[in-house]
């Protein structure tokens, strides 16, 4: 006659052993054992137990992996356990070469009449390189640093595919038509450019500065085309608009340095300027000590 302890035996079906808990072979005892002795199991963020099917509660702190994010933002986060390198120096540098040869021809430098050399970069560094960066920062967790790189990528390459020698004909095909529709273009990445420095306000003076120069430049370039004459776009506004490029692009050189200089290959670290109504700004106010002074002005007194 079968036994009750023997039944229950029976009653966990193949596969599982006596005074197992169902899930991977470890008996009820040796967790007891190891909870009295103070030993907290370790499990991986992907460790269901041994079961596919099992149902998990992934709000759950141990089911869940550690957040990390990019440094191309206006905000602080800092990320910890970082597990990839910062993309956004990349970015910045693919975005400031292209800019910086490009506003060089548009303030008549040794007479270029023609922007064609700069389809190349557009093509390959400010075009791909930079949307590869800001893949990159989304893959970091970091939204504004992807929107921001993606974005500018695909108008290097946009522009490229307008400018392409011989190739897609869109400035030969919409005759004079076109430069009242480059202005458009134009203008379209002023307004989007004035929604990202909105949120650069509570950032950094030097992160600030790159957007605002990179707006104006739009702005001056998108109303140079506009006022077209004869032909011809202003050329006024277009020299100045050149201006701001080459402010835009130092910027971002400037910026991008900041993020390359650490205490690993730099003897000093790039300062941004933090505005003093940010968050580190007022840390920084914070962590001053004023005691010594107040006391000195009481002794004076």
């Amino acid at each position: 006659m079968a036994t009750a302890h023997e039944h229950n035996d029976t009653a966990r079906g193949p596969g599982l052993e006596k005074g197992t808990n169902g899930t991977n072979g470890t008996s009820a005892h040796d967790h007891a054992a190891a909870n009295s002795a103070g030993i907290h199991k370790q499990r991986s963020p992907y460790d269901y137990g041994g079961n596919p099917l099992a149902h998990v509660a992934t709000n759950d702190p141990e089911m869940r992996l550690a957040a990390f994010g990019g440094e191309f933002q206006p905000g602080l986060y800092r990320p910890p356990n970082r597990k990839f390198a910062n993309p956004a120096p990349l970015g910045l540098s693919a975005f400031a070469l292209t800019t910086f040869v490009l506003s060089l021809i548009n303030v008549n430098t040794a007479d270029i009449a023609h922007p064609n050399i700069v389809v190349a970069l557009a093509y390959g560094y400010g075009g791909l390189v930079q949307l590869l960066a800001g893949m990159w920062e989304m893959a970091v967790g970091n939204t504004f640093g992807a929107t921001a790189l993606s974005s500018y990528g695909g108008f290097w390459i946009s522009f490229a595919i307008v400018l392409t020698p011989g190739g897609f004909e869109i400035e030969s095909l919409m005759g004079d038509d076109f430069l009242n529709a480059f202005g458009l273009f134009l203008m379209g990445w002023f307004i989007f450019t004035f929604l990202l420095l909105l949120c650069t306000l509570r950032s950094t003076v030097a992160f600030f500065f790159l957007f605002f120069t990179l707006d104006v430049a739009f702005l001056l370039l998108g109303i140079g085309y506009l006022q077209n004459s004869g032909g011809h776009p202003q050329e006024g506004c277009i020299v100045a608009g050149g201006a701001f490029g080459l402010m835009a692009a130092f910027a971002a050189w400037y910026n991008a340095l900041a993020g390359i200089a650490d205490s690993s290959n730099s003897f000093f670290v790039i300062p941004v300027a933090h505005f003093p109504w940010s968050e580190k700004g007022r840390e920084r106010r914070n962590k001053v000590d004023n005691s010594a002074a107040r006391a000195d002005a009481g002794h004076s007194a």
